[in-house]
């Protein structure tokens, strides 16, 4: 997420660090952890359920801000141990939980078939699932269950923004156990909470002719009934799917390197804004691509508005707040791969995808970072660059450190290892969790790996602790 476009314009790297911390400061709003729902801890257990399957059928109303269908998930047990349950994340409840009679919840499921739900939990983001017997190791079984979204009231990465709609986190997904058990943890506005296995998406999505429904995945619009159209999309080895609806202007090019980019925005989006962010995505995506591996998924949706509050990243595709001076389309970019490619659970270690975003941001607007670390304040001796979302949201005011002290500690272990080492560390890193899921212990080990030189006092100094 880039909640601010100042990230990519081409400023001193001392200047954006200073009007980030203002402006967060200005911005940031206290989230509550209540309400987090914990299963119990297993050692050793494998994350499941995996290799998923999401077929989504969908019919709008008139304007995009009401959608309702069938959604079938078909999973895997990749634990040694049976899986009685599984949870469907809502993360659309997330701002305003489970609604009142009179304003429903915006995500609703009903009518589940191949297991048993309970009421939702933590505040209506968690749906738990009974399996109608155990799922042994290695066995695939499936649920079906319709859904009804209705897009809030707000400028936000689930709302709308005139005739603009956008449903970043809107379909439910499945929650993930691994070690530690469900990981269940509240919403956060202030930043993401989102953990989640790599899946595959076939998604229809059924509307009137005069939208246009950029979404994630490999898409195609075809005639639908009289006035309608429908847009259908695969995604294969994704972590969501999103889309957005609205009568938007659209362009598309093919990078050097074969990537289709392809641009939606709102009338009244600034022009050069809207051309700096196709020049900069074209670039980035194919540079990232050399230097992280190359982009798998073929294409790329740039959704652009003049209001949308910085940008917030989902597979194949980005939700742009831009100006005449662009976005942070680049920063944005970077995340198809640090969070995409590369996931995280983004609750517990925000950094892994933010600061590394961040990173490859800064190298790509090659602002100057080399005092940068010189300029971080930390409130205390106890707070850390790895920080859970659980610390941020108590600490709001702090939350800019990721943003800011992080790419600094990466730029830091470039010169420390050197600028070709640095390389090779990342692409190798990526290589070995394309598709996968990293942390802090196997960063820290995969830099160690590639040095003679004991980084013990690099990472203390750097609070990656």
């Amino acid at each position: 997420m880039s909640p601010l476009a100042v990230w990519s314009a081409p400023l001193s790297a001392r200047r954006v660090f200073v009007v980030l911390l203002v402006l967060l400061m200005a911005v940031a709003a206290q989230v509550s952890d209540a309400g987090a729902v914990s299963g119990p801890r297993e050692a050793g257990a494998a994350a499941t359920p995996d290799r998923a399957r999401y077929d989504v059928a969908l019919r709008s109303d008139a304007d995009g801000s009401h959608w309702s269908g069938r959604q079938r998930v078909s999973f895997r047990n990749a634990s040694d141990r049976p899986l009685r349950e599984v949870y469907l994340r809502l993360w659309g409840n997330g701002a305003d939980g489970c609604g009142t009679p009179a304003a429903p919840a915006a995500v609703r499921v009903s009518h589940v078939r191949g297991g048993t739900p309970n009421r939702p939990a933590v505040n209506c983001t968690a749906l738990r699932i009974a399996l109608p017997k155990p799922l042994a190791r290695g066995a695939r079984t499936s649920l079906a269950f319709d859904v009804s979204i209705t897009v809030p009231d707000r400028n936000a990465r689930f709302g709308r923004e005139g005739a603009f709609r956008f449903l970043g986190n809107a379909l439910p997904v499945l929650a993930v156990r691994d070690a530690k058990g469900w990981h269940l943890d509240p919403y956060v506005a202030l930043g993401e909470s989102f953990y989640a296995l790599t899946s595959d998406f076939r998604v229809r999505l059924d509307h009137p002719s005069a939208l246009k429904v950029p979404a994630t995945g490999r898409t195609r619009t075809l005639p639908g009934g009289p006035g309608r159209s429908v847009t259908l999309s695969l995604a294969d080895r994704v972590r969501d799917f999103a889309w957005a609806a609205g009568p938007f202007r659209t362009a598309t090019q093919t990078t050097p390197g074969g990537v289709r980019v392809r641009s939606y925005w709102a009338p009244g989006t600034p022009a050069e804004g809207v051309r700096l962010n196709r020049t900069d995505a074209v670039a980035a995506i194919d540079r990232f691509g050399r230097e992280f591996g190359r982009y798998p998924y073929g294409e790329i949706d740039l959704v652009m508005t003049s209001g949308f509050g910085g940008g917030m990243e989902y597979p194949g595709l980005v939700l742009l707040g831009t100006t005449e001076e662009g976005s942070a389309v680049v920063h944005e970019v970077a995340h198809q791969w640090w969070y995409g490619i590369v996931g995280n659970d983004e609750y517990s270690s925000p950094w892994l995808d933010e600061s590394f975003a961040q990173y490859a941001n800064a190298r790509f607007h090659g602002w100057d970072t080399r005092d940068c670390w010189s300029d971080v304040y930390w409130p205390d001796d106890e707070s850390a660059l790895i920080g859970s979302m659980a610390y941020w949201s108590r600490h709001p005011g702090e939350y800019h450190l990721v943003y800011t002290a992080g790419p600094c500690a990466l730029a830091d272990l470039e010169r420390t290892l050197g600028a070709d080492t640095m390389a090779r560390l990342l692409k190798g890193y990526v290589r070995d969790h394309w598709y996968g899921v990293s942390s802090t212990a196997a960063f820290k080990k995969a830099a160690q790996s590639v040095t003679d030189q004991d980084l013990g006092p690099f990472w203390e100094t750097h609070r990656i602790r």
